[in-house]
């Protein structure tokens, strides 16, 4: 009887040992909870990624369509991107006025002699 009880002790105490490297493994490792955890953060981020990249898609892929189909989305393009002027239409370039020199830079310099 005194083996027997023995032999589940023994048994019983490599079911424990069994048991706890398991859950160090679960809990503590480099390839348990934390990494579930990390993992499922990145595939959240990818996905958030996904959405907007696919959000961009749509609107290139309308952007092509309307550039295939009518001549609008390309003369606009081509006034905003290449400066384009329609034949019945005048372009009105405004420069700005430059402010005027008082003096020279070399009478500054004459006058700052004669003063000391």
């Amino acid at each position: 009887m005194s083996a027997i009880i023995d032999n589940l002790r023994t048994f019983g105490a490599a079911l424990l040992a069994v048991v706890l490297m398991l859950q160090y493994r679960l809990w503590l490792s480099a390839d348990g909870v934390r990494e579930v955890s990390r993992l499922s953060d990145a595939v959240q981020t990818q996905k958030s990624e996904n959405d907007e990249l696919t959000e961009r898609n749509k609107q290139l892929i309308a952007e092509v369509a309307d550039l295939k189909a009518g001549m609008s989305a390309i003369e606009e393009r081509a006034r905003s991107e290449l400066g384009m002027i329609g034949r019945n239409e005048t372009f009105y370039q405004v420069v700005p006025v430059r402010p005027l020199r008082t003096a020279p830079a070399h009478a500054e310099q004459r006058r700052q002699t004669a003063a000391r």
